[in-house]
């Protein structure tokens, strides 16, 4: 715990003329949240239409990202994902906000867990639990809404306008332990050794220095961090994925079962056996996943053509 970031505080000046701007858009945010589900998800829609609009560069990178995962789809299947990955994008502000303010009876309505008992076994074990995350859309509430099932802790990057930490680290923060500074990876060790259930995201391009080059869908060499096997062989924890996906009426924080052995291989053959495992879970709802970011933007050698251009 003392490795944990102090929680801001509110101060005077955010109710200067500098904040006016955020304080609009926060409380038009509010509002919308408290609308009923199936109108949130109307207006999501549309902001996601108008996010496409507004920065066409990113739609263009979720489709080539889809070209690149998943070769075998037709050119109609693509432009269908591309559509409802970009409502999903649009939901996603909101569903931030969610996760951020609504209240506690709210969230436990709309969110349900599967596969909870590999948590709890690990727990009665007296180990930890390193819960691999995916980056799908809706992860922000997600986070919250896992807090009410056993609060986690996990890794927090600043926001560059103080007034936006200050609530995206109380509104992040309200059903979970505490957070860690993203670069302090003793700390993460160190609470998965207190057996905590720790949150991380190993579907990230965390550059070149800091991955190896292994299969990602049809991405035959995709950069892949190889944090993700320093957290599994230097704690006494219990790998396994997480994802959050929608449903009929909200959501759910899907767990699938432990990935013990991942420690004991190398990190070629665990890294490549990982990436299988978020391909398949990607597939379950794949207009969910983060296709606007350049997963495949880093490759094995700086000559090395991008998948971009």
């Amino acid at each position: 715990m003392a490795a944990a970031i102090k929680a801001p505080s509110f101060k005077i000046s955010y109710l200067g003329p500098k904040y006016w701007g955020v304080w609009i858009g926060v409380m038009l945010l509010y509002i919308i949240t408290w609308l009923p589900l199936p109108v949130i998800q109307f207006i999501g829609a549309r902001i996601g239409k108008l996010i496409a609009l507004i920065v066409p560069k990113r739609a263009k990178v979720a489709r080539r990202n889809i070209e690149l995962w998943n070769p075998s789809l037709s050119d109609r299947e693509i432009d269908a994902l591309v559509k409802e990955n970009i409502k999903r994008t649009g939901m996603a502000l909101f569903e931030t906000a969610m996760g951020w303010w609504w209240p506690s009876w709210r969230v436990r309505r709309a969110i349900e867990i599967e596969g909870y008992e590999h948590v709890e076994a690990a727990l009665e074990r007296g180990k930890g639990v390193f819960g691999m995350a995916l980056h799908n859309m809706n992860l922000e509430f997600a986070c919250r809404g896992i807090g009410y099932f056993h609060p986690s802790i996990a890794f927090y990057r600043k926001h560059n306008n103080p007034l936006m930490d200050y609530l995206q680290y109380h509104g992040r923060n309200r059903s979970n332990k505490y957070m860690i500074h993203k670069r302090n990876a003793k700390a993460l060790l160190e609470a998965l050794d207190e057996k905590e259930l720790c949150l991380y995201l190993p579907d990230q391009d965390y550059g070149r220095k800091q991955s190896i080059f292994v299969p990602f869908g049809g991405v035959k060499e995709t950069a892949t961090t190889t944090a993700t096997l320093m957290f599994i062989r230097r704690s006494n924890s219990v790998p396994m994925m997480i994802t959050s996906q929608y449903t009929k009426r909200g959501y759910k924080i899907k767990i699938y079962p432990p990935l013990e052995h991942l420690g004991d291989m190398d990190d070629i053959s665990a890294l490549t056996e990982l990436n299988t495992h978020v391909d398949s879970a990607v597939k379950e709802q794949p207009e969910s996943y983060l296709w606007m970011h350049k997963r495949f933007k880093t490759r094995p050698t700086p000559e090395s053509p991008s998948l971009y251009d």
